[in-house]
């Protein structure tokens, strides 16, 4: 067996991909897995780092793309958002199915490979739809609207979108605490991703993420009256905890201002 180990995101997947399909081994003797994550060592199995090459990346999608549709890609797309440790091979398998059958793949869920990635999809949907309630905004000094988030996968790309067709005459900025990398909308234009950490010591400084993602205003007055509102309606006779964590899990509420004290 050898594994092949590529980068997490989409291009080193393609990648990986790419040099595993070459393979003369053959798709049963070969798989893809995450670089940077638990992997469990198989004896006698040979590893290969796989080497960022974007036009590996390119071919792969014009594959895709021209030979089976635009929906297969945007599945492999949305399916390597996911923080499932195998997606990387998943992905492999899917494609593997989807050459074979074509574009009607699908609709063959009884195929392992094509439901894993059915199931990778609904969980990476599941959770954008749910941040698109969730997420909160604070606007800072300078007008800015700023908002932290924690989500497991990788939605930022999925999520940005929604909030420039909403807002799209505000400053805003949308921080992921997990991936380490802001979604930034200056007002009338279009967004873009910032891949740049927010370090420990950052937190206190007077200078870019740490003073937006800090900064006070009377924009708390307006929160604790948005928690007294909430507290105000509550029937506590009709509290229902359990039902309450089926339509707001426990990770999404550090976020939202009705949970905070």
């Amino acid at each position: 067996m050898t594994v092949y180990m590529c980068e997490p995101w989409l291009e080193g997947i393609l990648c990986g991909v790419y040099d595993a399909w070459s393979d003369p081994a053959g798709h049963e003797n070969v798989r893809l897995a995450v670089k940077g994550e638990y992997e469990e060592l198989e004896l006698f199995a040979e590893y290969r780092d796989v080497q960022i090459c974007p036009e590996k990346a390119e071919k792969v999608i014009r594959s895709v793309c021209a030979k089976l549709s635009q929906e297969i890609y945007r599945k492999v797309y949305t399916a390597s958002l996911s923080q499932d440790r195998e997606r990387a091979d998943k992905i492999y398998r899917f494609l593997i199915q989807a050459f074979r059958h074509g574009p009607s793949v699908l609709d063959m869920l009884q195929l392992p490979a094509c439901y894993d990635i059915f199931g990778l999809c609904r969980n990476v949907y599941n959770e954008n739809h749910l941040l698109t309630e969730f997420l909160r905004f604070s606007e800072t000094p300078g007008g800015i609207l700023v908002s932290r988030i924690g989500p497991k996968n990788d939605i930022m790309t999925l999520l940005a979108p929604h909030f420039a067709d909403r807002l799209p005459e505000e400053n805003w900025v949308i921080y992921d605490e997990n991936h380490k990398r802001a979604a930034v909308h200056p007002a009338g234009r279009s967004w873009f991703l910032v891949n740049q950490p927010l370090e420990p010591e950052q937190e206190n400084s007077d200078r870019g993420w740490g003073r937006w993602l800090r900064e006070r205003t009377d924009e708390e007055t307006y929160e604790d009256m948005w928690r007294m509102f909430c507290d105000t309606i509550a029937i506590r006779e009709r509290r229902n905890p359990v039902c309450q964590r089926t339509h707001l899990p426990l990770r999404f509420r550090p976020y939202m201002t009705e949970f905070q004290k």
